[in-house]
């Protein structure tokens, strides 16, 4: 194993109070993250570029909005990673691919401008796959330099494990941000379908949202909360609501198990944990059922049964464009044998096919949607196990994929290990309902980091 010292999240509201009597300050805060980075960063690869000079001008007049007790938002100051397929004004966006390596568009995504908004210090920009999908572009894990930290939000993922900054945007399609977070041991949030406005991200699939990863809930909800409340969700959807701060504990009365087809892939030692953790809530009063028990779960397990190959078929036809124009009207040489076969798989449908597909998407959200009236959420594992070892690939995503197929909100909190490295619970809520899906978070992450 491989190690930089025993990886440690920073949070941001820790010194909150420091910050108001002037003992501490904001851009005292980001000299640290950049220490970090600085000392780390050589080895983790989490960041594509930085921007210091304006940094630290964020960071010095957040100091000033703090010293003056106006400030603009509770993450005023706060500093933040942009996964590498949002558009940054001031930095590259490169998307993990040589086709775009020093593109430049600008301007700011919605997401960023709502930060900028509320006084968030946008540092850099952190490593992706290309086009935020397979292919690795060599971010390692901050646990253990030898293994992945998974994908697509590799950068983002590592760069808040290891306290280079709090919080931490992300993007999710198919398993991109709970995975990840899984791996690299941080809270990792995707939203309910179009909950956060992705203007300006390359990341136009039906299924793929931006997201957060950070050090603490209330972290993750109050950086979502604050882009939604000033850029809303995507063009037509009502956006993740709810309170500004984290939404209180509120126990869950029940909760679904799900195995998913992931069960057969993972290993006992992550079965295992799950297990425990079961049992650690049933203990704390929260009734748990599984497919062996409500014929609701079991008719759920079957639905989701083909989540990771419908997924890819959804994803594929909806990619053709623009991976044919990248291959036709740039250099297909350029593009990963990844990327290559996406394209292939895609001009090989038709819409016919794909109707189909959406048809079948929308039918297996409906039999998970009848869970509602009698579970609070559900829980599974994030991955098969604790992240592998290698950098070729970013590991399996098949129990992450239920969550993005049907749109609800789900997250991975670290309170279970395997190999002795960080591996996720995994928490999904119900459409819409994002702030409950954290309130029961809330309630159930101090039981299970006690045991």
């Amino acid at each position: 194993m491989s190690e930089i010292g025993k990886p440690q999240a920073r949070s941001y509201f820790a010194p909150a109070q420091a910050f108001r009597d002037g003992t501490d300050t904001p851009r005292a805060f980001l000299e640290r993250c950049i220490a970090t980075i600085e000392k780390l960063d050589a080895q983790v690869g989490a960041f594509v570029a930085t921007n210091l000079p304006a940094a630290r001008a964020a960071a010095d007049a957040a100091t000033a909005r703090w010293k003056s007790r106006t400030t603009l938002s509770l993450i005023d100051g706060m500093p933040v990673g942009i996964k590498d397929i949002m558009e940054t004004a001031d930095m590259v966006t490169e998307q993990g691919s040589p086709l775009f390596v020093g593109w430049r568009g600008r301007r700011d995504a919605a997401a960023i401008a709502a930060l900028r908004e509320a006084g968030a210090v946008i540092l850099g920009k952190t490593v992706t796959t290309e086009f935020a999908a397979t292919h690795p572009r060599g971010t390692r894990n901050p646990w253990d330099l030898e293994r992945t930290p998974g994908g697509s939000s590799s950068g983002s993922a590592a760069a808040v494990a290891s306290g280079m900054v709090p919080a931490a945007l992300g993007t999710q399609v198919i398993g991109s941000i709970v995975r990840p977070s899984s791996f690299c041991g941080c809270i990792g949030y995707k939203p309910s379908v179009g909950g956060i406005n992705r203007g300006g991200s390359f990341d136009e699939f039906s299924q793929s949202c931006t997201g957060v990863l950070a050090a603490s809930l209330a972290e993750t909800w109050t950086v979502a909360r604050a882009i939604s409340a000033r850029a809303g969700g995507d063009p037509g959807f009502p956006g993740v609501s709810g309170p500004i701060e984290l939404p209180p504990a509120r126990m869950p009365r029940r909760i679904a198990l799900l195995e998913t087809a992931g069960w057969q892939k993972a290993t006992e030692e992550a079965k295992q944990a799950l297990r425990r953790a079961r049992r650690t809530l049933a203990a704390a009063g929260v009734e748990i059922a599984d497919r062996t028990s409500d014929p609701a779960i079991e008719a759920v397990e079957g639905a989701i049964a083909n989540a990771w190959s419908l997924s890819m078929d959804i994803n594929a036809w909806e990619g053709r464009w623009p991976l044919n124009t990248y291959a036709r009207d740039m250099d297909r040489s350029a593009l990963s044998r990844s990327a290559q076969d996406r394209l292939a798989k895609a001009e090989s449908m038709t819409q016919e096919q794909y109707q189909a597909r959406l048809a079948e998407r929308q039918r297996v959200r409906a039999v998970h949607a009848a869970l509602h009236d009698r579970y609070d959420a559900c829980i599974t594992l994030p991955a098969t196990g604790a992240a592998p070892v290698g950098l070729g690939s970013t590991g399996d995503p098949i129990f992450a994929v239920p969550g993005s197929l049907l749109g609800t909100p789900s997250m991975s909190l670290p309170v279970l290990q395997a190999e002795g490295l960080p591996l996720g619970l995994q928490v999904i809520g119900f459409m819409n309902e994002d702030a409950a899906l954290f309130a029961a978070a809330a309630a159930i992450l101090p039981i299970l980091e006690r045991t």
